[in-house]
């Protein structure tokens, strides 16, 4: 991947690029925000521990979205003193990110940015494959770890994944869930899956450490330094729907290439996961 660019400096935005730089995912990797000297001065900061931390990415700082022109991804973080891109504010600058780089694929890494990713698919007629939400991957991560301390064992030896409109209407489909290769309801039972769901509710929004590391897994996906499925929010239009109800954009597994989205996975979901994930998506 040659070039990627983040709109916003603040804590979020900041944190992608550290986490994009330590991963050396990019050549060139731009931080846009309207204070051109935060974004010029977090990317300083970050350039400084090259030598340290052993990457090679050029970082930039920037105060003008069409500097973005050009750009293989697009990350929408958030501004700096302002919080993260979203409603009105966030579509007008989807609208100026087209502009500047159609061919960019978008990656929204907020927690609040799952209206982005149905606006700018149905409003501004963005190709649905080419722009999708990092965020529920994070909450995935906080429900692996859980899972990881029920049974007294590891987080990255949990495979789960997480569907449906976080925080009210998260569902994980148990059925395929592992640990080390071995099916999780094995280990936990009934009563103990329904006190994790209700943990992991409350673990939505994630904060900007595990947002940003959602993003850089996200963006490792597609550059193919991990074959792994992230679960994203993604437009319905990518995933089939039961019964040709329309539904809204909700959190799925995906996989992601250089294209972006290249195939949505349907888990194996129980009669009750079901019913909450149709719940969770209907209009």
């Amino acid at each position: 991947m040659q070039r990627v660019a983040i709109i916003g400096a603040g804590e979020l935005g900041g944190a992608i690029a550290d986490a994009l730089a330590r991963r050396d995912v990019a050549r060139a990797i731009l931080l846009v925000d309207e204070r051109g000297p935060i974004a010029a001065g977090k990317a300083l900061d970050i350039a400084q521990s090259a030598p340290i931390a052993g990457f090679a990415s050029q970082l930039t700082g920037a105060s003008d979205v069409s500097m973005a022109a050009g750009a293989d991804v697009v990350v929408v973080a958030d501004r700096a003193g302002r919080g993260e891109w979203q409603g009105e504010e966030g579509l007008a600058l989807l609208t100026r990110v087209i502009g500047s780089a159609r061919a960019a694929i978008i990656v929204c890494a907020g927690a609040m940015q799952r209206d982005l990713v149905e606006r700018g698919g149905g409003e501004l007629g963005i190709d649905r494959a080419r722009i999708f939400g990092s965020a529920p991957e994070a909450l995935a991560g906080g429900a692996r770890a859980l899972a990881a301390l029920a049974v007294n064992g590891s987080p990255r030896d949990i495979s789960l994944s997480v569907l449906g409109v976080p925080p009210h209407h998260t569902v994980i489909p148990w059925a395929d869930a592992t640990i080390g290769g071995f099916a999780l309801t094995r280990l936990v039972d009934e009563p103990a899956r329904r006190r994790l769901m209700a943990r992991v509710g409350a673990l939505w929004p994630p904060g900007p450490y595990a947002l940003a590391a959602a993003a850089a897994s996200a963006l490792d996906a597609m550059t193919g330094r991990t074959r792994r499925f992230v679960s994203c929010f993604v437009a319905p239009d990518l995933f089939v729907e039961e019964g040709g109800r329309r539904a809204r954009t909700g959190a799925m597994p995906v996989r992601l290439g250089a294209q972006g989205i290249v195939g949505v996975l349907t888990p194996t979901l129980s009669q009750a996961e079901r019913i909450a994930l149709e719940t969770a998506l209907a209009l």
